[in-house]
């Protein structure tokens, strides 16, 4: 994201002499993307960012998958996996619990109520949809501020800690973890990395820390999910790094790469005279898969449209819906609703449910919230998935199933 931003006190030149009051040096820290052929900030640091006193094994929850197979259609209702009361001793980094994955990128739930450890994704950038609550991600950049509907982007490797606000009820988080960077989809930028006019939002909407952030502390447990050739579904694993002081110790940085937040209800639908194709609710993209929103809106206004969607086979994609608001017409006697989530897999022509075709007729307008992943590889199921599917979905077109002799 070539948006350039700076915070803090920052020396004049770049890698030259940076000092302190006291007359000491402050540590430059080039964090960047792509072999430094990408996106990059420069951080200033009060201590040196690689002293560590110690490293452990740490063990990311669990993170095999299963096949889906007989391939089927799944719908999967995330709510029940935090249950009652349960949010509140969970957290948003050890606590969440994997859904659906494969060698790209994994979608991950949780329900917290407890600030997370320190921790950092040095697999990919991690984006996360606020689907409920609210709080403060405590970064190495700065805090952000979250709310409901917010999506948050942490690239890769940024140090950072979850703290929900438990008296707005639990922080809901749909969690989507890359093996890879996520950005914008390049159809939206110019050639230097600005949105473009026909883009659904632009840099007004997206917004960064507004200050360093600086926080006292000796001996401090930084939670470190990584890359292994052995262990863990798709080689993921985890140390735990003990550091001697605490890593928010920057007092500036500047660049183009850093976390930011984005909210669904600042995404301008694109519309048509007839339905528009999945394309035209993107908002992101990573190696082997796109996000899309699909947000209220104005539906088709061709005399004859049908504004639900067409029934489709997008051959070479699972597409995964996460409904969080409103009511999704197409869905409608499927018993999806609220934390609901569907998985279409390639191979299986889907489409609106029985009537719903129909009932769309006459529609000006859609009051429907949703975050779709479309992969391009099939999705295999996780803990999570498996233990919380409605068996009776892939069913619900023909309204029965055959009884097997």
């Amino acid at each position: 994201m070539a948006y350039y931003q700076r915070l803090g006190n920052v020396p004049p030149k770049r890698h030259t002499q940076h000092r302190t009051p006291e007359g000491g040096l402050y540590f430059e820290e080039l964090m960047g993307e792509e072999g430094f052929f990408s996106d990059s900030s420069l951080l200033y640091h009060r201590h040196l960012p690689s002293a560590i006193l110690d490293a452990t094994a740490w063990e990311p929850g669990a993170t095999e998958t299963s096949v889906n197979h007989p391939l089927r259609p799944r719908h999967l209702k995330l709510h029940e996996l935090f249950a009652d009361e349960e949010w509140k001793a969970a957290d948003a980094v050890t606590s969440r619990r994997l859904v659906l994955g494969n060698g790209e990128v994994r979608l991950g739930y949780v329900a917290a109520g407890e600030p997370s450890p320190l921790y950092r994704n040095a697999i990919g950038d991690e984006l996360l949809y606020v689907e409920s609550g609210a709080g403060v991600v405590e970064t190495v950049f700065g805090a952000l501020p979250v709310r409901s509907g917010d999506y948050v982007l942490l690239p890769r490797a940024t140090t950072h800690r979850w703290v929900p606000n438990p008296e707005v009820g639990p922080l809901r988080l749909y969690v989507i973890e890359a093996n890879s960077h996520i950005a914008p989809p390049k159809r939206y930028l110019s050639r230097f990395g600005q949105l473009l006019e026909h883009a659904p939002y632009c840099e007004r909407d997206l917004h960064g820390p507004t200050e360093p952030l600086f926080t006292e502390g000796t001996e401090v447990e930084v939670l470190v999910k990584h890359r292994s050739s052995r262990g863990g579904s798709g080689g993921v694993t985890g140390t735990r790094y003990l550091y001697p002081q605490h890593p928010f110790d920057v007092v500036g940085w500047d660049g183009c790469l850093y976390p930011y937040t984005f909210n669904i209800a600042d995404f301008e639908p694109i519309t048509g005279r007839v339905h528009q194709p999945p394309p035209a609710h993107q908002v992101f993209e990573g190696d082997g898969f796109v996000v899309c929103n699909f947000v209220p809106r104005k539906v088709d206004y061709h005399p004859l449209s049908i504004p639900v969607p067409y029934y489709h086979s997008n051959v070479d994609s699972d597409e995964v819906m996460f409904y969080c608001g409103g009511n999704y017409e197409a869905r409608k006697g499927s018993g999806i609703g609220q934390g609901s989530i569907s998985l279409h897999p390639g191979g299986h022509t889907h489409g609106p449910q029985p009537g719903a075709y129909e009932r769309s007729i006459g529609a000006e307008f859609f009051d429907e919230l949703a975050v779709m992943v479309d992969t391009f590889r099939p999705l295999e199921l996780g803990e999570a998935g498996a233990a919380c599917e409605d068996p009776a979905y892939p069913w619900t077109w023909a309204g029965r199933r055959r009884t097997t002799p």
